[in-house]
């Protein structure tokens, strides 16, 4: 298991039928580009090669990979990957209004896994969790494919190489259950058995951006300045002076800046 992702749909209704209509259909340019637009307002972009869902369900770190289709829009992009899904920023979740929204957020390098689905703007369903993290969030009524995992009916079986004996941390694998949430939500799975119905995200075709953050120069020469200042201030140096007193010194020659009460 090893896949990873960032989505956030916008459907109209049953997000598989809708993507089922689309899959080999042309985005519309103009509403893709105004769907990344929202993702972060005021961020200049420049388009880059697209590529299929499959492929950009985890797109590079500062890009984006979009669509929009008649009754479904999609977004990947690695900075909606929140640890708590509740948190998801208002604009965004305003722009489901009247719609149904999901996230789908996966790492397999940590075992990680959240998706949530907002139904007209409110959240009903909510869940973050990974091995060494536990279950970050639980928020609403678990949906039916989430069942036979709570249930214990999906294990992880106890490998030869693991270095010792106890079980694994949760009751079933988090990768296991975001393959499964993938199907259910968007029907179409990353790794594994794909429906006859479902569909085959190679499919779909997502436009690319690059999104650039309008105040990351600012930050970054800001963050320089202080390691500088640092680096001209240096540590703090202290010594005993000819009376016994701690003092504190400063400079290569170990110049006196002041003595250190004493108690």
């Amino acid at each position: 298991m090893g896949a990873k992702t960032g989505v956030l749909v916008y459907a109209d209704g049953d997000a598989r039928a809708a993507l089922r209509r689309v899959r080999a259909c042309q985005a519309d340019i103009g509403a893709t580009t105004d769907l990344v637009r929202l993702l972060r307002p005021g961020w200049p972009l420049e388009a880059v090669d697209g590529d299929t869902l499959g492929e950009a369900a985890y797109p590079p770190d500062g890009v984006a990979y979009a669509a929009a289709f008649p009754g479904i829009d999609i977004v990947c992009d690695r900075r909606l990957m929140l640890d708590y899904p509740s948190q998801m920023p208002e604009h965004l979740v305003e722009a489901g209004r009247g719609r149904t929204m999901a996230l789908h957020a996966m790492h397999s390098v940590v075992d990680w896994l959240a998706f949530a689905v907002w139904v007209d703007g409110r959240l009903v369903r909510s869940l973050s969790l990974s091995p060494d993290g536990g279950i970050v969030e639980d928020i609403g009524e678990r949906l039916p494919f989430e069942t036979a995992y709570w249930a214990g009916e999906r294990p992880v079986e106890p490998e030869p190489r693991w270095d010792d004996d106890e079980p694994y941390a949760l009751p079933f694998h988090p990768l296991e259950l975001g393959e499964e949430a993938l199907r259910a939500l968007f029907g179409f799975v990353l790794e594994g058995r794909l429906d006859p119905d479902g569909v085959n995200p190679d499919d779909i075709q997502l436009h690319g951006y690059r999104l650039t953050d309008p105040d990351a120069a600012a930050r970054a020469a800001e963050q320089a300045r202080l390691i500088d200042q640092m680096r001209r201030i240096g540590p703090r140096r202290f010594g005993f002076g000819p009376e016994g007193r701690l003092v504190e010194r400063s400079g290569p020659g170990g110049t006196t800046v002041r003595d250190m009460p004493q108690e």
